[in-house]
């Protein structure tokens, strides 16, 4: 199934390995997703492409680092009260904003209240009290013990824990900030063309070291054959989702190479199971989808087998994975369930809706499911706009999920599969209850097992049809050293930005 081999075969044609001149100290990125204001403010974060800004303009609290789930950032210790309840966070000393003020308490403070994301709701209503002792430090009381609050706090799930700088927002007010952000990051805002790109210049008082790249350019290029003509001619230094025969091609030039990360795990969401009229209510019928899926084809044809087929919307490095038993490739079977089901000549399935950076993967799996008699109707949708549409629930049929944020296997589980979820459409009564049990179990033997039987649940309902923990695979040019992709464990994108390094001259 290699579907963008007449793509890679013009571009052979019309883009010479010959590199342009590029500027020196400075990284471009052709990126495969449009860049848009709400990445440039924590208080936003949806999804976990933000990050992608945020790791440059702005810092955390407490974030994912190379090595460490949870290293010490903005703040350079925190502590637990034995109980549970009490978090205290010590502020680092002399760390400044790109505007030369102070870092404080009460921007800390600011930014948490301020934080409105898809999570906001769910980490704010178990939080009784924020204090600020003093300028340096920040205290987090709970209502009740909350095992995943520093998962949700201080990892990539949320923005909640980066900082900006409370009397800039107030004075410029949020379209301001948007329009000019500052942060605590290592790199300053200079400039953003709409669809074209996002220029930074590096922060040389940024606490942790001054960046080694003096200037980053994010430019926007959705088209894959684009983005690896512009790797090709040196006009980019990392291009983004290599996906297919692109990836092959990166591989085949000199001074070219390929890196592969596993930021996401993406599935099929049957979202109408719970509609008592939809086919997609009948067990049978969401096995049977299952069932017609060749998910090595496509794994194939999309990432040449790079990707890891877990049967799992649970990352396989997040804590509390449970391995599912894996679903065999049947069309027959799936046939025969249909007509079990009562649809033997197959249905109308409607529309499949996709973020439009996986057009290619939903076209296979609408061909898959058409094979066996279920038809549906590509949709593909921007991704801010797909996002936003699966939070307020106005999706129906099927959906594609990229499931690509920070946690553990219970923040995801609740963002999708538990009734009142940020992206569930329902749930079931026995998972729900379960899902509750292990919410405030401090044990974590027992809270693991608990997850583990909710994930079985999930697999024995067929819930979704697992795709695979996807392979973004990225290309890098003949300058760059250091990429920075990889070295956060589970992120797509590069970073930390102040660890990027250029070859020698």
């Amino acid at each position: 199934m290699k579907l963008l081999a007449p793509v890679v075969a013009l571009l052979l044609l019309l883009a010479p390995a010959g590199r342009a001149d590029a500027p020196a100290e400075q990284i471009t990125w052709a990126v495969h997703t449009t860049l848009v204001p709400t990445y440039f403010d924590p208080a936003e974060t949806t999804i976990i492409t933000s990050f992608m800004v945020l790791y440059a303009l702005h810092d955390g609290l407490v974030k994912p680092m190379p090595g460490k789930t949870l290293a010490p950032s903005l703040a350079e210790s925190w502590s637990v009260s034995p109980d549970g309840l009490v978090y205290d966070f010590v502020l680092r000393r002399g760390v400044k904003f790109h505007h030369g003020e102070p870092v404080t308490a009460e921007d800390v403070k600011f930014s948490f209240e301020r934080y409105r994301g898809i999570f906001a709701r769910a980490l704010k209503d178990r939080v009784a009290a924020l204090e600020t002792p003093d300028a340096g430090r920040v205290r987090f009381r709970l209502k009740q013990p909350w095992p995943d609050f520093m998962t949700f706090y201080g990892t990539l799930a949320t923005g909640a824990g980066w900082v900006v700088p409370k009397k800039y927002v107030e004075r410029v007010g949020e379209d301001g900030f948007r329009k000019a952000p500052i942060g605590a990051g290592p790199y300053r805002f200079v400039s953003f063309t709409p669809g074209i790109e996002l220029v930074l210049e590096a922060f040389e008082g940024y606490w942790r070291k001054s960046p080694s790249v003096k200037r980053l350019v994010l430019r926007t290029i959705p088209d894959p054959s684009t983005r690896l003509a512009a790797l090709k001619r040196g006009e980019a230094d990392i291009a983004f989702s290599m996906i297919g025969e692109l990836g092959d091609e990166v591989r085949r030039t000199p001074g070219l190479t390929l890196k592969a990360v596993y930021p996401s795990t993406h599935w099929l969401y049957f979202v109408d199971q719970w509609d008592a009229k939809s086919p997609w209510h009948d067990r049978r019928v969401r096995l049977a989808a299952n069932l017609a899926i060749d998910r090595k084809a496509i794994d194939q044809a999309r990432t040449s087998g790079l990707s890891r087929i877990t049967f799992s919307i649970v990352p396989t490095s997040f804590d509390f994975f449970w391995q599912p038993p894996a679903y065999a490739f049947d069309p027959a079977g799936a046939k025969r369930l249909l007509a079990e089901a009562g649809y033997a000549g197959g249905f109308d399935a409607g529309e499949y809706f996709c973020d439009m950076t996986s057009a290619d993967a939903a076209e296979a799996m609408i061909g898959y499911l058409q094979s066996v008699g279920i038809r549906a109707k590509l949709r593909p949708l921007e991704r801010a706009a797909f996002n936003k549409s699966i939070a307020d629930k106005k999706l129906k049929n099927l959906v594609q999920i990229i499931g690509g944020s920070f946690g553990n296997a219970a923040t995801r589980l609740e963002a999708y599969m538990i009734s009142g979820g940020q992206f569930a459409y329902g749930g079931y009564p026995d998972v729900d209850g379960l899902f509750r049990e292990q919410a405030t179990e401090l044990d974590r033997a027992k809270r693991e097992a608990i997850l583990h039987r909710v994930q079985q649940l999930v697999t024995d309902k067929a819930m979704v049809a697992p795709m695979y923990e996807l392979a973004f695979v990225n290309g890098v040019g003949r300058r760059v050293d250091e990429p920075g992709l990889g070295l956060i464990a589970g992120y797509a994108f590069s970073a930390p930005y102040e660890d990027l390094k250029l070859k020698a001259k």
